[in-house]
C-alpha cells in the first residue's frame, strides 16, 4: 500500500517582520512533522493564521484573514496564533469556524497539538501566561521560500511599559538568543545562499541584558562581523534611541557590512506627549542622536514610527511633531493612528481625540512622509550602488526589484538569474513613489 498523502497546511502572516520569522519557523516545524505547505490562497486541510494586535486596524485585518480561511474550506482545521490570539483569545473564540487558538510560546508545539486534532463545536484554547516566558525558542530555518533576505530573531519581549502599547502583554518580558546560536544560524543562512541578513526583535536594543554572562547588541554585531565569512550585508531592525551607546554607534558607523539604514522610533515631537507615553527619551536626545548618525553615515536611510492622536495631543503638539520631522533627515515614515488597546494605561487618560481629527492629522504626516521620501530618493539619482535583488518581480512593471543598503527599492530590467544576488545599479530617475535604475556597465 502507498503511504497516505501528507496533510496540507497554509500559513498567513499579519504584522511585523518578527511575525514573518515565526511563521517560517512554524512552517519548518510542520514540514519536519510531515505536513506539506501550500499557498494560503488555495485549498488546504489546515490553515494557520499568525496574527498582529498592535492597533485596532490590525485586529480587524486579523478577523478578515481568519474568515477568509474559513470560507475557503469550511471543513479545514483553522488555527489562530500570534499576538491577537495571545492577548484576546476570547474574542478569537467568538469567530465561528475557529478550531484551535494557540499562544505565542505554544505555537512552537503546533505539530504536537495538531496530532489527532479534529474539528469541534467549541474551539480549543492553548494560551499560556506569556509573562512567565524565559527563553526564545530557536528553530533553524535555512530555506525562506520567496525571500531574498533572511531574517534572524535575536530577541523577543519588552521590558518597557509604554502607555499605548499592548506588545509586552502579547510578547512577555525581554529575552535573548545566545550569541553562539545567532552566529550559527547566520552561518547556515549564508551557506544556503542568503547574502543579506536582517536582525529582528521586539526590543532589540535590550539584547543580552538577560543572558549570563551579560552581553550587548554591540558585542553581538562585532561577533557576527568577525565570525561569519561571506555575509554581504547585515541590516538592523528597529532600535530605541536610548540604546545607542558609544559602542553600538561605533560598530554601526565603522563597518561597511552594516547597512546604512536605521529605524529609530520617535512617536511624537512633543516632550509632554512623550512623557505621557512613558517613552525613555525626549526630543533633545532624539534630535542629537539623529544628527550625529546622519553626519557619520553618508546617505543614511532613516525611518521612524509616529503615533497620531495620542490622548491629550493638542494642535501645537502635533505641529511640533511636524516641525521636528521636517527638520530631521528622514527617508520614510511609518504613521499610526492612535487606537485604544485593552489593558494599557492610555485607555484611561483624558482627552481622547475624535477619529476624524486623528485621520486628518495622519493624512498630513503621511503626505510629509511622501515628500521626505521623494527628496531622499532624488538625491540618489545618477549614483551607482549595490543592491540585493529580491526574489519576485514588481507586479505592475515586471521589472526586477533591487533593495539598496539605505532601504530604497529600485526597479530595473534584468534576467531572473540575478535574483538573490548583489549587483550594481545606477539610479536613473524618481517618479512619485517609484525609483528607477539600470544595471551598471
Amino acid at each position: 500500500m502507498s503511504a497516505p498523502a501528507p496533510v496540507t497546511v497554509a500559513l498567513a502572516t499579519l504584522g511585523c517582520k518578527l511575525n514573518q520569522v515565526e511563521t517560517q519557523e512554524v512552517q519548518t516545524l510542520l514540514e519536519a512533522g510531515g505536513y506539506r505547505a501550500v499557498p494560503f490562497d488555495g485549498p488546504a486541510q489546515v490553515y494557520v493564521i499568525n496574527t498582529c494586535t498592535v492597533t485596532g486596524k490590525a485586529d480587524f485585518s486579523d478577523r478578515q484573514m481568519i474568515r477568509r480561511a474559513i470560507a475557503r474550506n469550511p471543513r479545514a482545521l483553522v488555527v489562530v496564533t500570534g499576538c491577537y490570539a495571545q492577548t484576546d483569545p476570547e474574542a478569537v473564540a467568538r469567530i465561528p469556524g475557529v478550531d484551535l487558538i494557540v499562544g505565542n510560546q505554544e505555537k512552537y508545539r503546533l505539530v504536537e497539538l495538531l496530532d489527532s486534532f479534529t474539528k469541534r463545536r467549541e474551539p480549543a484554547v492553548r494560551v499560556g501566561d506569556i509573562s512567565m516566558a524565559r527563553e526564545v525558542p530557536a528553530v533553524p530555518v535555512t530555506n525562506l521560500s520567496g525571500r531574498s533576505r533572511a531574517f534572524v530573531k535575536i530577541q523577543d519581549g519588552c521590558q518597557h511599559r509604554c502607555a499605548f502599547c499592548i506588545v509586552p502583554y502579547a510578547r512577555g518580558p525581554s529575552r535573548s538568543q545566545e550569541p553562539k546560536r545567532v552566529v550559527d544560524q547566520i552561518h547556515q543562512l549564508v551557506e544556503s545562499g542568503y547574502r543579506e541578513v536582517v536582525l529582528t526583535g521586539v526590543d532589540m536594543g535590550h539584547y543580552g541584558w538577560d543572558l549570563a554572562p551579560r552581553t550587548t547588541l554591540a558585542a553581538l554585531l562585532r561577533l557576527i562581523l568577525a565570525e561569519v565569512a561571506g555575509l554581504g550585508r547585515l541590516r538592523l531592525s528597529s532600535i530605541l534611541p536610548a540604546y545607542f551607546t558609544p559602542e553600538l554607534t561605533e560598530v554601526i558607523t565603522a563597518s561597511p557590512t552594516v547597512a546604512p539604514h536605521l529605524h529609530i522610533p520617535l512617536q511624537s515631537g512633543s516632550d509632554r506627549i512623550l512623557r505621557l507615553m512613558r517613552r525613555p527619551y525626549n526630543t533633545r536626545i532624539y534630535r542629537s542622536l539623529l544628527e550625529k548618525l546622519a553626519e557619520a553615515i553618508p546617505d543614511l536611510g532613516l525611518g521612524t514610527d509616529l503615533i497620531v492622536g495620542f490622548p491629550g495631543e493638542n494642535a501645537a503638539e502635533f505641529q511640533a511633531t511636524c516641525d521636528l520631522i521636517q527638520a530631521l533627515p528622514f527617508s520614510y515614515l511609518h504613521v499610526f493612528s492612535y487606537s485604544d488597546r485593552k489593558g494599557t494605561e492610555a485607555t484611561r487618560l483624558p482627552g481622547h481625540l475624535p477619529p476624524q481629527l486623528i485621520a486628518q492629522r495622519s493624512k498630513i504626516l503621511r503626505q510629509l512622509g511622501r515628500t521626505k521620501s521623494l527628496a531622499f530618493r532624488q538625491r540618489l539619482v545618477g549614483r551607482p550602488g549595490e543592491v540585493v535583488v529580491l526574489e519576485s518581480r514588481d507586479r505592475a512593471t515586471g521589472f526586477l526589484v533591487g533593495l539598496t543598503g539605505n532601504y530604497v527599492e529600485v526597479l530595473f530590467d534584468g534576467p531572473d538569474s540575478l535574483m538573490r544576488e548583489f549587483v550594481t545599479v545606477a539610479v536613473t530617475g524618481v517618479d512619485g513613489g517609484l525609483t528607477w535604475g539600470a544595471l551598471a556597465t
